[in-house]
């Protein structure tokens, strides 16, 4: 199973995410996520044999409440790209409200997780959603123009959750399905 932890967005910010993404329709080397399927990664676990699943919920239970995080509003809005707008790898929307509880619910997650034998993060968290991922730079141009000069808000949602998400590799993308879900308290 190829595992990762999510908070999802709900669907009704599915069409505000594609419009997001219509601003970059025209540059070329853009490979686009499917809007339905938007989300911040809080920690990749890759492959994970099934008999892990009961002990990587228990650790998310344990972070959740660790975290002290409950229920939260964020807001979807804002663009980067990573590493940088000379070398633009992926391009996504940000976090403009809700950073810091992300932030505070990602620590005792990654932490966990970490405990159990997974690897530790190579890189600083960032909560974000990933609109595409940038295959060659033909469009280099343009999506520098559109993070610099355009900060669309998608939408508020409550984050109630976290998501243990399984990813199914297809020729058509990624398939994602909810293996289980722990709630904030």
């Amino acid at each position: 199973m190829r595992l990762f932890v999510s908070v999802d967005l709900p669907d009704d910010l599915t069409e505000e995410v594609a419009a997001v993404q219509d601003r970059l329709e025209d540059a070329s080397g853009l490979d686009f996520t499917d809007p339905a399927q938007a989300h911040v990664t809080m920690k990749f676990l890759g492959e994970t044999p099934p008999h892990q699943v009961d002990e990587i919920v228990d650790a998310l239970e344990t972070a959740v409440e660790e975290s002290g995080v409950a229920p939260f509003e964020a807001t979807y809005g804002g663009l980067g790209v990573f590493p940088s707008l000379d070398y633009i790898s992926v391009v996504w929307l940000g976090v403009s409200d809700g950073e810091r509880e992300f932030e505070r619910l990602h620590a005792p997650i990654e932490s966990e997780l970490v405990d159990i034998g997974f690897d530790e993060a190579d890189h600083e968290f960032t909560p974000h959603v990933t609109l595409a991922r940038m295959n060659h730079a033909g469009g280099k141009d343009l999506v520098q123009r559109v993070v610099r000069e355009e900060s669309p808000v998608v939408g508020t949602a409550t984050v109630g959750e976290v998501q243990l998400t399984e990813s199914t590799l297809t020729s058509e993308g990624p398939v994602y399905e909810t293996v289980a879900s722990v709630p904030l308290e």
